[in-house]
């Protein structure tokens, strides 16, 4: 087995910055899909992404709780925090970006991309190194130079076995202040439970359960509260049908589900702010929709740094953006050819934490 890229608190807590990162990408390319749905269609698509991207909230927090555990600062505000899209995801041998788009079967294949189970080979093949290109991949090893994760559940493997090897030679390493834990009080979405975490095991089962819900890597089709993972639910999509228990993964027996590809806004995939006439309208739209995304990241921030009240007030916050979205995806965006305007998800870096 190789030797582990976690040899420190300062290690482990980058990786679990990385986490934090690594959740939070996927909420703006589920929350486009969800947004360039037409209104009183795709009711069964709608409720699938807006519940995932709920439970990507939980993971964040989930994160937080492990980081603030272990002496940790959780910053959703920092430059860089949140990818320039298309972002580059790996999952198994094969590289593909992240997108903002449209809910398309595109969109689809996406998602089931970014949750898709891989386990490697063996220990020893983990990690796999970096191609050359202009955009790192967000699974990337921040202590291992030039290498990147296997898939998103040997991500999380590495920090579950960090944080054991750790806690053996620091009985410190759970040095974090107790009052900065979000408990189960503050999240009332119903897909997990908030955990917190003051020692390995409670700090294991936190990260275990993320891996669990979102590719149902060691549970299988289902997460330890019996919902399907994450995976899976999109596979539905896919499938045309919901599973029920006893199914196997690539035959659901359940209701149809009905799917209305041409009932969606045509956005335009991954614009930026480039993309909008100078002086426009829509560019003013775009940057403060911008802005806005920007206070709602500042506000977990504060929620995972002593506030932890406004967690429920910052899962509000993230529907509260449909009145941003709608100012975008129902306007064509000139000059691309009958295309929709989005959001470029572009935070500004000069928002100052709290």
């Amino acid at each position: 087995m190789t030797a582990s890229t976690i040899g420190s608190r300062d290690d482990l807590i980058s990786y679990l910055q990385a986490a934090l990162a690594l959740e939070h990408a996927t909420i703006p390319t589920y929350l486009t899909a969800y947004y360039s749905i037409r209104s009183t269609t795709n009711s069964d698509a709608a409720h699938i992404i807006r519940v995932t991207a709920v439970e990507e909230m939980l993971h964040l927090a989930l994160v937080a709780n492990v980081l603030n555990a272990v002496g940790g600062q959780p910053d959703l505000t920092r430059p860089g925090f949140v990818p320039a899209y298309p972002a580059h995801l790996p999952d198994g041998e094969q590289d593909f970006t992240v997108d903002l788009r449209p809910f398309s079967p595109e969109a689809v294949e996406t998602f089931c991309r970014i949750e898709r189970p891989g386990r490697a080979p063996s220990a020893d093949a983990r990690l796999v190194p970096t191609p050359d290109r202009e955009r790192p991949p967000l699974v990337a090893s921040p202590t291992a130079e030039g290498m990147h994760f296997y898939s998103i559940g040997e991500f999380y493997a590495e920090i579950i076995e960090g944080l054991a090897e750790l806690a053996a030679g620091d009985p410190e390493l759970f040095c974090g202040k107790p009052d900065l834990q979000l408990g189960p009080e503050y999240f009332y979405s119903g897909g997990g439970v908030l955990i917190t975490v003051s020692d390995l095991d409670s700090a294991q089962r936190a990260l275990r359960f993320i891996a669990a819900q979102g590719e149902g890597l060691d549970s299988g089709m289902y997460d330890a509260d019996g919902e399907l993972a994450h995976y899976y639910r999109f596979r539905q999509l896919q499938l045309g049908r919901y599973y029920q228990l006893g199914d196997r993964p690539d035959a659901p027996s359940g209701p149809p589900l009905g799917i209305a590809w041409n009932e969606v806004y045509p956005v335009k995939v991954s614009a930026r702010l480039a993309d909008y006439p100078e002086g426009s309208e829509l560019a003013g739209v775009a940057r403060e929709f911008n802005a806005d995304y920007g206070a709602f990241l500042a506000l977990l921030t504060r929620a995972f740094n002593g506030e932890p009240s406004l967690l429920e007030e910052a899962v509000c916050d993230m529907f509260r953006l449909r009145d941003g979205f709608n100012r975008l995806v129902r306007n064509p965006l000139p000059g691309s050819d009958g295309l929709h305007a989005g959001p470029t998800f572009e935070i500004p870096t000069d928002r100052a934490v709290g």
